[in-house]
């Protein structure tokens, strides 16, 4: 059986060097598969309104979006340590609605932790939802949340001024309490910048090899999609597949040659005559 990971043994891969691995999850099916598989590691990420609820980004998921999905996951995954990604709107009201909502992902997915966006400006949220009693990723770089006010999905820490800015955001979220943070979209000389100067692991996605933890959309892993971000490495193509096994199914289907008494009830009922 799978040995779930701890947030000790995360925070200690600062030190002992073990790698971790990370993967987007959103339904029963697929988190079975990564039961199976030696990824320690779910995020249950808004991303999801992309890839599962069809929308153009991730402002538009909610709380109950989350703990929809994050519920399945968990009942497929229950050895696996599973993070549940609080969306937009969930935490930036107020710290009360952000303990909030830690506390619903908490109780009612079955959590290990739960993450958010942003660095000095989430800080006294992280600090809050930490002292109530959650673990708590923090997430800097390219925060697809606020997407709209970067100016779109870019590359974030391009030159020393920004990197220099990221790395105050990434103190702010450590001096809050939290026990990782996640580094999205950022130049990899500068993510080793930022992990050299901090205490807590570093989950990259899009932040090049000098990180703890490394993450992934599993959409991209798995190639249910034509186009992926630079930095997102098919291991499979499951869409090309998927849709030579549909295509096939149809034709059969068509020309009658599906299903076959294999694939067919055969016992015969007398008296139908």
């Amino acid at each position: 059986m799978k040995k779930k990971i701890t947030v000790p043994e995360i925070r200690e891969t600062k030190v002992n060097g073990n790698k971790f691995s990370l993967v987007t999850c959103y339904d029963y099916s697929f988190a079975t598969l990564v039961e199976k598989s030696e990824i320690e590691m779910i995020l249950v990420g808004d991303s999801l309104g992309m890839t599962m609820l069809g929308y153009s980004g991730t402002v538009g998921v909610t709380p109950d979006d989350i703990i929809h999905h994050g519920k399945a996951v968990r009942r497929g995954a229950p050895n696996t340590f599973i993070i549940g990604d609080m969306p937009f709107g969930s935490y930036n009201e107020s710290i009360e609605q952000g303990i909030h909502t830690a506390n619903r992902f908490m109780m009612e997915i079955g959590c290990d932790a739960i993450k958010l966006e942003g660095g000095k400006r989430s800080a006294a949220v992280v600090k809050a939802i930490v002292e109530s009693g959650t673990p708590v990723c923090g997430h800097i770089g390219l925060t697809p949340q606020i997407s709209a006010a970067m100016g779109g999905f870019k590359v974030q820490g391009k030159d020393a001024i920004a990197a220099k800015l990221l790395l105050e955001d990434a103190k702010a979220i450590e001096d809050a309490g939290a026990f990782m943070i996640m580094v999205e979209g950022v130049p990899s000389d500068v993510t080793s910048y930022i992990r050299k100067n901090i205490n807590i692991p570093i989950i990259g996605i899009g932040a090049g090899v000098d990180c703890e933890v490394q993450a992934m959309v599993m959409h991209d892993l798995l190639g249910f999609t034509d186009w992926v971000p630079k930095f997102a490495k098919k291991y499979a193509n499951i869409g090309e597949i998927a849709v030579e096994a549909f295509n096939a199914y149809s034709k059969e289907v068509k020309a009658e040659q599906f299903p076959t008494p294999q694939y067919s009830y055969n016992t015969k009922v007398e008296g139908l005559e």
